[in-house]
């Protein structure tokens, strides 16, 4: 190993004196016979170092070039690396590009080869997630509600901004398993892996649940509501059927309720949302509040009886509001706010389900208020996205590096959208549409816009 090391950090006087120890053994260009073996011996390197070194400095003097020069002969020098065959990685197919073991024989190079492209950016990973399929009607719908959540005036910069969005909240329901089924860890050479169990996969357990609206701060950054209404689970305590060796039999436990319904739904709107917006609402906010939900079965309709007479009370008006079917980029929660709040909760273990409940609660906690502002504002860019690609999904969500906006003091309040591309929208929807030949009403807004 310290031969070796000697080698590949040889001097130019070194390699010079090498070279100079060669020349002595040599006629015409030709070394004796064992000159090369007592070089390696004399200088203790080994003895492909001193073949590489005579080659370059023959081949130096070849070409003409000074005796006193052989010294700084550099040794071996490297073949020009392959580079990537743009026109034949484009003739592969996505499954053909799966994996280095499946893409290096196609290309007819080395798994390390392809490896060596990804760090110098040659090639770039991506991992493709698979989004909900939408229809023409689908986007359309997506069309319009991105167009609702917009002012309806022009800024003298040729720009539309987006509505402050404070008066809607977003709910939503998500699982937060108690494990996953396949993780990561990074292990000591002589650590135990670790041995992770239970009954089935399929039933790993797993609680549903959030009601966030954005929040409200002061003149100065203070937080005056930090958008957090409550985060509820769907559970019930009921006792053991069996004993077994952690509990008799009778023993209370909390079970994740296994499906939610429309009664259940309500309730859970009724006695735990609409309380809470009363008690943690602003006094100083709109008391016109929407409550944004998907288009899920288990939720009530818009104009249920029993929710509207529990929302408009105490001096609030409350509607429920549905955003665009198979959109849940429309809504917040979906969008980032539960993949913030399941990344915090994985750092902490459980066994279980009072110990995920309570994880799930201190993640959403330790989310602050800025973070689920910074959230409106993606989803914000997010419709901009849907208004250039005319109602589809297929974008990237944009970075606008809101941390570092953040701390010069320029984060924006609202974003603002090409008035250009409203007018496209506008145009686009303008066209008869409907079956049966009609144009869609795009209200107001078409309006300011002249059309």
């Amino acid at each position: 190993m310290e031969q070796q090391r000697v080698n590949q950090y040889l001097s130019t006087n070194m390699k010079n004196n090498i070279v100079q120890h060669l020349l002595k053994n040599s006629e015409g260009g030709v070394l004796r016979k064992g000159a090369v073996y007592e070089a390696a011996e004399a200088f203790g390197v080994n003895r492909k170092t001193i073949s590489r070194l005579w080659k370059a400095a023959t081949a130096m003097m070849e070409n003409g070039e000074p005796a006193h020069m052989v010294g700084k002969v550099k040794g071996y020098k490297r073949g020009e690396k392959t580079t990537v065959d743009e026109e034949r990685v484009r003739t592969l197919s996505v499954l053909e590009r799966s994996t280095y073991r499946v893409m290096a024989p196609k290309l007819g190079v080395s798994k390390m080869t392809i490896c060596r492209w990804v760090k110098e950016g040659q090639l770039k990973p991506h991992t493709s997630a698979v989004k909900p399929h939408l229809t023409e009607v689908n986007k359309l719908a997506r069309l319009k509600w991105c167009l609702s959540q917009l002012q309806p005036n022009i800024s003298s910069a040729g720009k539309v901004a987006y509505n402050e969005m404070r008066n809607v909240v977003h709910i939503d329901e998500k699982w937060f398993y108690l494990t996953k089924s396949a993780d990561r860890y990074y292990l000591l050479p002589d650590e135990e892996e670790p041995h992770r169990s239970c009954k089935s996969k399929r039933f790993i357990t797993k609680v549903m649940w959030c009601a966030v609206s954005r929040p409200h701060f002061g003149p100065n950054g203070e937080t005056l509501f930090d958008g957090k209404l409550g985060i509820f689970p769907f559970t019930e305590i009921l006792p053991a059927k069996r004993s077994s060796k952690n509990r008799p039999r009778g023993t209370l436990e909390t079970k994740p309720i296994p499906a939610v319904t429309q009664e259940m739904t309500r309730e859970w709107l009724i006695t735990k949302i609409i309380p809470a917006i009363h008690s943690k609402w602003p006094t100083s906010a709109c008391k016109e509040i929407y409550i944004q939900q998907d288009n899920a079965k288990p939720h009530i309709s818009t104009t249920d009886p029993q929710f509207e007479e529990a929302a408009n009370s105490n001096g609030f008006k409350i509607q429920l509001i549905c955003q665009p079917p198979n959109s849940p980029d429309t809504n917040i929660l979906d969008l980032s706010f539960f993949r913030a709040i399941q990344s915090l909760k994985d750092k902490k273990p459980c066994n279980n389900v009072d110990e995920l409940l309570q994880n799930v609660r201190e993640a959403y906690e330790e989310l602050t208020p800025q973070t689920l502002n910074k959230v409106f504002l993606t989803l914000q860019s997010v419709l901009t996205e849907i208004l250039e690609v005319k109602g589809g999904n297929n974008y990237k969500i944009p970075h606008m590096n809101k941390d570092r906006l953040e701390r010069i003091g320029a984060l924006p309040n609202v974003l603002e959208v090409e008035e250009r591309v409203v007018r496209d929208v506008l145009e686009y929807l303008a066209l008869p549409q409907n079956n049966d030949g009609s144009s869609y009403d795009i209200g107001a807004l078409a309006t300011a816009f002249g059309y």
